[in-house]
């Protein structure tokens, strides 16, 4: 046994010490193993997107246009977007110690829905599934009335007004299950600045998709407890207190000061989607946490939480395109995870990416 442990030492250090962990590079790269397969690959857009609410008043509903006519051009089969889906919502509210606060800032309440319903948010999931699955050529005002309904049952709002767009306006009516409450709540919806609303869902309609997919994930808040929460915001503010930061906060002042313009809102999302802003995204944010440098590790702390939450994210996209091979998604997320979701899901055998520089010329 000695003899032989001898012998397995003299062979390891015969060839100099062990690699360090960062001069490791694996030799599989998914990436480069594309196929083709037969049919179609899944093709996926990302469309990185300001958040419509916190643009200043001088941006107008009708800005979005523009942007619309050239993602319809691009022909979308499936549409996703940063929003968290009912049944994750529905975990979340197991959890209240932990998730209280995310499902207050992040969940859709279907409540109201639910009674009007009579269904919780699983059995309405399973309900859409199966009114889709066998759903009619041309189907009824009736049909989209209680498909709307049933989406808000699932917490599941923004398919549940791609729903009442479609419909024609003379039959938006308090029918089906439907109550004047729930009525009044889609009109509102209809009219929200956010991009869920005024892209994803108005597209859906104008394109003839019946419903659009929550990605987004928030299961990783909170993952590891703060001990002192001062010492956490002042570590990660004071990482974002750089160059990189400044420039950002600069290149947005002068595209919101010419909003107004008639491709002001498409200029936007030009920006957002040029080649180079991946890498001023990470240099001013990411990257910066990843140095940070407090004993407790904050920065790092932050970034394990970015990182896991685009990952789940992907994750939800592959989940969908693995539904029905050749999909074409457009998938709608704040410009921040861009980068992280075109690094990740290039790493799909079976996804390859769209340029939105080019979709938005």
């Amino acid at each position: 046994m000695r003899a032989a442990f001898a012998l397995t030492v003299t062979a390891l250090t015969a060839f100099g010490p062990p690699a360090m962990a960062q001069d490791y590079v694996p030799a599989f790269h998914p990436d480069q193993l594309k196929g083709p397969p037969p049919g179609a690959l899944n093709e996926v857009l990302v469309l990185g997107s300001p958040h419509l609410s916190g643009l200043p008043d001088t941006f107008r509903i009708e800005q979005v246009q523009p942007v619309l006519e050239r993602l319809a051009a691009w022909r979308p089969t499936a549409i996703s977007t940063e929003t968290v889906s009912g049944l994750q919502c529905d975990s979340l509210r197991r959890y209240p110690v932990r998730y209280a606060e995310s499902v207050q800032r992040y969940c859709y309440d279907p409540g109201a829905a639910a009674l009007a319903a009579g269904m919780d948010v699983p059995t309405a999931n399973a309900e859409v599934e199966r009114l889709l699955a066998n759903w009619p050529q041309a189907p009824s005002s009736t049909d989209r009335r209680r498909l709307a309904l049933v989406f808000l049952a699932a917490g599941e709002p923004a398919s549940a007004l791609v729903q009442w767009l479609r419909l024609p306006e003379n039959q938006r009516l308090a029918q089906d299950g439907l109550t004047p409450d729930l009525i009044a709540a889609l009109n509102q919806r209809a009219s929200r600045r956010n991009e869920t609303e005024l892209i994803a869902a108005a597209l859906a309609a104008r394109i003839g998709l019946e419903r659009v997919w929550s990605v987004d994930d928030h299961s990783a808040d909170n993952a590891a407890p703060i001990d002192d929460e001062d010492a956490y915001a002042a570590a990660i503010m004071a990482a974002w207190d750089n160059p990189d930061v400044q420039a950002r906060k600069d290149q947005d002042a002068a595209l919101e000061a010419r909003l107004g313009e008639p491709e002001g809102l498409l200029n936007i999302y030009r920006a957002y989607n040029a080649p180079a802003m991946a890498m001023v995204v990470y240099r001013s944010d990411f990257g910066a946490q990843h140095v940070e440098p407090s004993p407790q590790a904050f920065g790092r702390n932050y970034l394990g939480y970015w990182e896991t939450r685009n990952l789940r994210m992907v994750a939800n996209i592959r989940e969908v395109l693995g539904r029905k091979a050749g999909t074409r998604m457009l998938t709608i997320v704040g410009a921040s995870h861009k980068g992280y979701y075109e690094a990740y899901l290039n790493q799909m055998h079976d996804v390859v990416l769209t340029d939105a520089e080019t979709v938005l010329k």
